[in-house]
């Protein structure tokens, strides 16, 4: 008898399958757990973080309850709800690497429908540090807020939707955003930042000194009463509201944090469908016309010197614009240099000194400048055979530094005089910015020569490979230390002209910063070049660990 003849027997009952979230969970779970036993560092740093965020989060549980009873309670819960919420939305731009799982298309080729796909990701995104860090603060924000049987109730269903609401938000961002993330181009959205950490925690110390020179707390009731009705700090607004006796703009304020989830939850699922079926453009075939690359020596290398300085500084400047690492740590730099300074100066508080800040976070770029090169600097390693090589090798990388930082210091110290109308010491700070720069160029070709470390290339803050921190903070600090040495014979001048007041004679200080620094950098780069030319395999085997 054939196959074909066989009689048709029923078919087998399927086994049970198990649930798509629990597998996501555990799949999350074992990611985790498979990253800590990758090296030492990463547990330590995985419990370190655990422990400061712990520590962070009781401390603000217990500051809120310490609010429970204060007329300006329902005023700092909702903006400091409304703050995480916002956290919650950008941090998967600046971060993208922080979280594997924040990618779906690792899941493309799998048999997975949206609408259970969707559930399993936003239970899996609970399990981390953030969602505990979060749900501390929700569960202090209500208690904090919930008085009576009213409160209570709107507390208890305050605080899930508020966590789904958080992660949702995160996941739709990271979902709707995922190939630009995963471009260069959205690699480089993670440098931005270190610009906005470096202007918002500015602005939040100038926002505190205001508050506290406007009258208090009551000053924040107009932002508050605006943030209560959106998403975010709605749900946790509900539950003051109840407490209040408000109970239909309460059961409105929920209902407002509900649709907003269900919006978020449509277009989460909407994004996943298209990312997992449409055809990344990425793929298809670029159809540009090609681009003949002009010869000779035009633009910015028609500018330079001839020869392997000229060389030199292109690459460099080309690291400043493309790489992320550099570029970051320049956004920063600039950042930082001219706010510190500046929002001292609205404040009427500051002074033209504060300028010379610039300076030397500017400075800090010429430390550890082979690390930026990785393992590609066995390339550059290869052109140094003598003392005179490396010489014209960082004095190039100085000239670069020199290149970008004199007019942004010249320019800072100039608008800073002007805000506050010191014009008078413009000629100290200048002076003193020229020798600190010069002097932090000296220290830092010597520690680059001497204390090499190596730069990962994932993730956006990680500066220093695991086991390098020591030299990454001899470099730094030490550096830091030995250029405040260099730069005090102008500071002396500069603090004795003050006292002596000699004012007229602070304009001495401008060619004086100037040729002083001039001698000290060139000092550090002649001291620093037979060490580099002699110390080049320990600084390829250094900089290659990344």
């Amino acid at each position: 008898m054939s196959v074909l003849d066989a009689p048709v027997t029923a078919a087998a009952p399927a086994a049970p399958t198990t649930g798509l979230t629990p597998v996501f969970v555990r799949l999350k779970l074992t990611l985790l757990r498979n990253g800590l036993r990758q090296s030492s560092g990463r547990r330590a740093a995985f419990i370190a973080s655990l422990v400061v965020s712990l520590l962070l989060a009781a401390g603000q549980v217990l500051g809120l309850v310490l609010l429970r009873g204060n007329e300006h309670a329902g005023t700092v819960v909702v903006l400091l709800t409304g703050v995480v919420a916002l956290g919650w939305a950008v941090l998967p731009l600046f971060f993208p690497s922080g979280d594997d799982t924040l990618d779906p298309t690792r899941l493309v080729m799998l048999p997975l429908r949206p609408e259970p796909l969707v559930r399993a990701l936003l239970v899996s995104s609970l399990v981390g540090i953030g969602p505990l860090f979060t749900l501390c603060l929700v569960i202090g924000s209500v208690l904090a807020l919930a008085h009576g049987a009213a409160g209570a109730v709107f507390a208890v269903l305050a605080v899930p939707l508020t966590m789904l609401l958080c992660v949702a938000l995160s996941r739709a961002v990271a979902t709707a955003n995922v190939r630009l993330l995963n471009s260069r181009k959205g690699r480089d959205l993670a440098v931005l930042s270190g610009l906005v950490i470096a202007v918002g925690i500015q602005f939040v110390n100038f926002g505190a000194q205001r508050l506290g020179q406007a009258g208090g707390l009551s000053t924040l009731d107009p932002a508050a009463d605006v943030v209560r009705w959106l998403p975010g700090a709605s749900a946790v607004a509900s539950v003051d509201a109840a407490s209040d006796g408000a109970y239909g703009i309460a059961v409105a304020q929920l209902l407002i944090t509900v649709a907003a989830l269900v919006a978020l939850m449509w277009m989460w699922q909407r994004s996943l469908v298209k990312l997992m079926t449409a055809p990344d453009g990425s793929t298809l075939a670029a159809a540009e016309p090609s681009r003949e690359k002009e010869s000779g020596r035009g633009g910015l290398s028609g500018l330079l010197p001839e020869g392997r300085t000229a060389t030199v500084m292109q690459r460099s400047l080309r690291y400043v614009a493309r790489d992320p690492k550099t570029k970051a740590a320049w956004v920063t730099a600039l950042a930082v240099g001219a706010i510190v300074p500046l929002l001292n100066a609205v404040q009427g508080t500051g002074s033209v000194y504060f300028a010379c800040f610039a300076a030397g976070m500017l400075g800090m770029q010429m430390y550890n400048q082979f690390g930026q090169d990785t393992s590609a600097f066995w390339m550059v390693a290869l052109t140094i055979s003598s003392p005179r090589d490396a010489y014209v090798e960082l004095r190039a990388r100085a000239l670069v530094l020199l290149l970008l930082t004199l007019p942004f210091t010249l320019v800072v110290c100039v608008v800073t005089a002007a805000m506050i109308g010191d014009w008078r010491s413009l000629p100290g700070a200048l002076g003193l910015s020229f020798a600190l720069l010069s002097s932090m160029v000296a220290t830092g070709a010597v520690a680059s020569a001497l204390f090499p470390y190596s730069i990962p290339q994932e993730g956006a803050f990680k500066n220093v490979v695991p086991g390098q921190g020591g030299l990454a903070w001899i470099s730094i600090l030490g550096g830091m230390l030995a250029a405040a040495l260099l730069a005090s014979p102008v500071i002396a001048a500069t603090v004795w002209m003050h006292l002596s007041d000699h004012h007229d004679a602070l304009w001495f200080m401008v060619p004086g910063g100037l040729v002083y620094g001039a001698l000290i950098g060139w000092a550090g780069l002649k001291i620093a070049a037979p060490r580099t030319a002699a110390r080049l395999p320990e600084i390829l085997a250094a900089v290659s660990k990344g």
